[in-house]
């Protein structure tokens, strides 16, 4: 109200007549005004409006700089910091973090189609992690299919129970020393309150705990907020009409606590969530998940394995020879501030319209059971065990596809390993300028090993026949969006 005065006052004394007179028209009884004063008005009145917008700027600043109602400290995002670059093995000093910004979303949710991730290239195939620098604006990808993925979630959750989510305790003993995932788990439901809070605004409503209150959530001193806020005590889902209450996991204690936060990510997003801690030997270990929608594996399977274990017992190809060394490293090394993204994809098989059993998954996100067989029989590191089916078809086939992100906790110093799943109908896929020529190429890119662990003799024949006609309609030619799309 006051710069709206400042400025009315100022306008006063400088509004002009139009410039472009400079003599009354006929009949009025306006005085006739020079040219040369006009100008003078119209100068003064943009002398004006540059002291209104200084003021104003200068009045932002200072309402920025000064706490509000919902600020409570300044962090140092220095403490910490020197303790971590040179700590030993499996140890971690909580630290604060000076948060990115993060661009809110312009979309409502309703309104966003899945990203169309193809990650998948002409000619020869190269085994490598494959991984690129993550804008922090994108840690978390939601659309319109929100709702869908949350009923699979679910459900998944309801009937999988600890198979679906599921928290380690302190491991101690003769081979390594790993903390349980429990407070890492508390930590990271905190970071997606308020990331998702900044990022999807209009989906996600949250409430922060008063500043009159004695105890603030924190581990090991520091705030579970971001920018010096209180911290979120509430999470209002638009889009399932969820709500989500993060006080009470101060109520609660060790792995129950840790339980209940990753029930709380299940219904929070749309992908998920492994947490890999340091141990005592360097080894990364899968400490706590909420793994609702893996599709081609089993928590149970991997959980409290090391890295290389998981990847080794899963025989993924050339691990030992290309990966294991550089991938331990990157882990030991990754800082708070960079993390970092990666796709991968699989073919995958689904029943026909008139045979699917049921209403809640019917595209198998959750486990594909056309592809692996039955889940509670699946046998790790043997995937694609199910009998090829009679109904393999360009209908039934599937590009599923993950994007793959890697996050440094601050104050637990775990580091988050998020698993967002597409599902993309070969059907649509293969109509699109020059992709099906470019999957066609791919998968007899492929090595033995590779096309063994991808499964490619299930589908092959049926699949390569209906690319290469698909590619031969549609031409080559492709846009210009790159990899991965």
């Amino acid at each position: 109200m006051i710069l709206e005065s400042w400025f009315e006052q100022l306008i006063s004394v400088a509004r002009p007549h139009s410039i472009w007179r400079d003599a009354a028209p006929p009949g009025s009884n306006d005085v006739p005004v020079p040219l040369s004063r006009t100008l003078l008005h119209a100068l003064l009145h943009g002398l004006a409006l540059l002291v209104v917008l200084r003021v104003f700027k200068r009045t932002w600043a200072k309402a920025r700089s000064e706490p509000n109602d919902t600020t409570f400290f300044k962090p140092d995002a220095t403490k910490g910091d020197a303790e971590n670059k040179r700590r030993e093995h499996g140890e971690w000093t909580p630290q604060h973090f000076d948060y990115p910004e993060v661009t809110p979303c312009a979309f409502e949710l309703k309104d966003m189609r899945p990203v169309p991730y193809r990650p998948f290239r002409w000619g020869e195939y190269h085994v490598t992690m494959g991984i690129r620098s993550m804008p922090w604006s994108e840690w978390i990808e939601l659309d319109s299919t929100y709702p869908v993925y949350q009923r699979v979630r679910d459900f998944r959750l309801g009937t999988r129970g600890r198979k679906a989510v599921r928290v380690l305790p302190v491991r101690e003993d003769d081979i390594v020393k790993v903390s349980g995932g429990a407070e890492a788990a508390k930590e990271l439901v905190y970071e997606l309150a308020e990331y998702l809070s900044r990022r999807y605004p209009t989906s996600f409503r949250v409430t922060r705990i008063s500043t009159s209150t004695s105890t603030i959530p924190s581990l090991g001193g520091v705030p579970l907020s971001w920018d010096g806020r209180m911290p979120i005590c509430s999470v209002e889902v638009k889009e399932t009409g969820a709500k989500f209450d993060l006080s009470i996991l101060d109520g609660l204690q060790g792995v129950e606590m840790g339980e209940e936060a990753m029930k709380i990510a299940t219904g929070l997003v749309q992908e998920d969530m492994a947490i890999m801690i340091e141990g005592s030997d360097g080894k990364y270990y899968f400490q706590a998940g909420s793994i609702c929608t893996p599709g081609f594996w089993r928590m149970d399977d991997k959980i409290g394995m090391s890295l290389d274990d998981i990847h080794m017992s899963g025989n993924v190809p050339q691990f030992k020879e290309k990966l294991e060394m550089s991938m331990e490293r990157f882990f030991r090394r990754m800082p708070l501030d960079k993390p970092v993204i990666r796709n991968n994809y699989f073919i995958q098989v689904v029943k026909p319209s008139d045979i699917k059993v049921t209403d809640i998954d019917p595209e198998e996100l959750g486990w594909s059971e056309s592809t692996n067989g039955a889940e509670d029989e699946f046998v790790h590191g043997h995937g694609h065990s199910a009998e090829p089916a009679a109904y393999i078809a360009p209908a039934t086939l599937r590009l599923r596809t993950e994007r793959q992100t890697l996050r440094r906790l601050p104050r637990t110093g775990a580091i988050i390993f998020g698993i967002r799943t597409y599902l993309f109908k070969m059907e649509e896929l293969a109509e699109e300028r020059g992709v099906a020529g470019r999957l066609a190429s791919a998968i007899r890119s492929w090595p033995d090993d590779v096309g063994m662990y991808k499964g490619r003799k299930m589908y092959r024949d049926v699949l390569l026949r209906y690319l290469d006609e698909r590619a031969e309609r549609h031409g080559a030619e492709e846009g210009t969006a790159g990899y991965p799309y």
